[in-house]
């Protein structure tokens, strides 16, 4: 089976945020992993913070959920 996860997290972007996708929808920008939690509760999925390393849930590129731009 070729099944994806649900969840796509895409690399940094230049202003520091990463796009979400969420069953192939675009769900908005997240700046931080809350920002991350926070779509997958509004879309009823898991929030809780082992979700964030379930490669079943999420597929994160370019980079891991602890890997933002934290630079001012």
């Amino acid at each position: 089976m070729d099944e994806r996860p649900p969840v796509v997290v895409d690399p940094l972007s230049r202003d520091g945020g990463r796009r979400v996708m969420i069953h192939a929808e675009r769900v908005g920008t997240a700046y931080s992993l809350f920002d991350v939690l926070e779509f997958l509760r509004r879309a009823g999925l898991p929030d809780e913070d082992r979700a964030i390393d379930d490669p079943e849930l999420i597929e994160w590129r370019g980079g891991g959920p602890y890997d933002w731009n934290n630079a001012a």
